[in-house]
């Protein structure tokens, strides 16, 4: 780290969550040093203005800070592949997003001395600049080693959310409950959408919004508070 706190910072991924968070952590002072390619380029170019694509273990060698943000199935994997090419380094920073692993899963990146952060932002990414405004009202779960969660703390700080300490042993926990959330509401929004256009309804999607938002809103009022004392009005309520 430069004498100034500010990271050079790599990124590994390129869809719509690894921009989105150099973004973030360029705002907040830190250099972006290079990211690996993905599929859609201009989006990506749109977002990391000027940050040069490069492989990932370039990216490693460039970084103090490496954010590692690939789907759930690539990341035990590329962890792995980079610790055999040696290319993890002694007092690197590497904070991996997937809501379902803590830092066990950086074990080969640990074993040449990396340091392990477990920062999942709550948050259903658009990869567009959109997610930077969504983060300032977003949590974190953070999950790391006791001498340095201080440092995944800030770093979820810095992007914009407010860190949530999750143990080690409650990742599994803490992923089946976020998959539950968005899941069962995008299950439930596409089979309403399709009964309202079955009636007739035109722009179905609009019609629901105002509806599942108000409807969202009273659930989570109610889990912040404990059972409410009547149930929601309804129209014919």
């Amino acid at each position: 780290m430069n004498r100034d706190g500010r990271l050079g910072v790599g990124i590994i991924g390129a869809g719509k969550v690894g921009p989105v968070l150099g973004a973030a952590l360029g705002g907040a002072g830190h250099a972006v040093v290079g990211i690996t390619a993905g599929s859609d380029t201009e989006r990506v170019e749109a977002i990391l203005p000027g940050v040069p694509t490069l492989d990932p273990a370039e990216v490693l060698r460039r970084s103090e800070l490496v954010v590692v943000a690939v789907p759930h199935d690539q990341l035990e994997g590329l962890v792995a592949g980079l610790a055999l090419l040696d290319a993890w380094q002694p007092g690197q920073l590497v904070l991996h997003t997937d809501p379902a692993y803590g830092t066990g899963v950086l074990a080969p990146a640990m074993a040449q001395g990396a340091i392990p952060l477990a920062v999942h932002p709550a948050l259903v990414f658009t990869g567009t600049s959109m997610d930077l405004r969504q983060l300032a009202t977003a949590y974190a779960a953070v999950t790391a080693p006791a001498p340095v969660l201080p440092i995944a703390q800030a770093l979820a700080v810095e992007l914009g959310c407010e860190p949530v300490v999750i143990a080690e042993e409650d990742r599994a926990t803490y992923a089946e409950a976020v998959g539950a959330a968005t899941e069962f509401s995008r299950s439930i929004v596409r089979q309403s959408a399709g009964l309202l256009a079955a009636a007739g309804v035109p722009n179905p999607g609009a019609y629901l919004s105002a509806l599942v938002h108000s409807t969202i809103d009273h659930a989570l009022a109610e889990a912040g508070s404990g059972p409410p004392s009547d149930p929601p009005a309804t129209i014919n309520g």
